[in-house]
């Protein structure tokens, strides 16, 4: 195959700003420390990241046809990501998001939804996106044509082809619970956060919600639990959970999207389970010492090695 792993769905250009505590009155001015543009998004942030983590990575997405655009595709060229599948729609802005990050790492934002919402996966374009050993699919619920039996017919077919799939969500909830469960059959790895997770299935805890989606006919799940770590549980029993890294977080943009990315690498390295929630934490970590979803992660090597040198919390 001609690449290790085929990233689908959401791809924004973010706008971050930090430390922001509070919007100055009328026309006045605060002065912040720092100010960012990333590609971002739940396919984008993932898979800038796979790049760096030394994956041949496949972007399939959509921008618009203006400045936005030059920028994220001109970005993901930049860190050695193939462009060749990413649509340029007329007509529509680049989905983008103004983030405002508080002292504390909260991350209000502002989003114009954008080319996301008008980029397909045809039939005539599997052959292409899905030549790669694992498809992520990422951002469910911002992907307007894509959702629903799109997105069906596209992971229907990536089992066949014998492909592993993994599947992340961005603000997702009850609402848009009919566009995840029918995916759930065709998922390896469903990879959301634990509030989304909670939000969709309307349960508490990571035990009741595994249970929920493995039901649904997910294979496995893999939470992200903030500052508690990270939960996996299998349709075969096989249940694991591990603690989150003592960092100091500068901005938590694009952790979920590291983790993904992390994980992605473990398995396309075949790494035991343990190593993998380890290396995926770790990706997660880099991330959030820095601004924006692009921070931290330098290499495979350089992540490896983090993973190895943090401290676990509670250590």
């Amino acid at each position: 195959m001609k690449y290790d792993v085929s990233v689908v769905g959401l791809y924004i250009l973010d706008i971050l700003g930090r430390p922001v505590e509070r919007i100055p009155d009328r026309g006045n001015v605060e002065f912040i420390d720092e100010i960012r543009l990333t590609v971002a998004g739940t396919a984008g942030g993932t898979v800038i990241d796979t790049a760096k983590l030394g994956l041949r990575s496949l972007a399939v997405g959509a921008v618009g046809e203006d400045e936005k655009a030059d920028w994220v595709l001109m970005t993901l060229g930049k860190f050695g990501v193939d462009t060749s599948a990413m649509q340029r729609i007329a007509g529509v802005p680049t989905s983008a998001t103004i983030l405002n990050v508080r002292p504390n790492g909260d991350r209000p934002a502002l989003h114009v939804r954008g080319a996301s919402d008008h980029f397909d996966v045809t039939e005539a374009d599997y052959d292409h996106v899905l030549d790669a050993a694992i498809v992520h699919l990422g951002g469910t619920g911002l992907l307007r044509k894509l959702d629903g039996p799109q997105s069906v017919k596209l992971l229907t077919e990536a089992k066949r082809r014998g492909r592993t799939t993994t599947f992340d969500l961005l603000g997702a909830n009850a609402s848009t619970a009919h566009l995840v469960l029918p995916l759930l059959p065709h998922v390896d790895y469903f990879m959301p956060s634990i509030e989304e997770a909670q939000d969709i299935s309307g349960k508490q805890g990571p035990e009741a919600c595994a249970d929920f989606y493995l039901g649904k006919g997910a294979s496995a799940c893999v939470f992200t639990l903030g500052g508690d770590g990270a939960y996996y549980a299998h349709r075969d029993g096989t249940r694991a959970k591990s603690a989150a890294y003592a960092i100091d977080v500068v901005d938590t943009t694009g952790c979920g999207d590291a983790f993904d990315a992390g994980f992605i690498t473990a398995l396309h390295h075949r790494m035991d389970l343990e190593t993998s929630l380890r290396f995926a934490q770790a990706s997660a970590a880099l991330v959030a010492s820095g601004l924006g979803s692009d921070a931290g992660i330098r290499s495979f090597e350089q992540t490896l090695e983090t993973m190895r040198t943090l401290t676990v919390k509670g250590a």
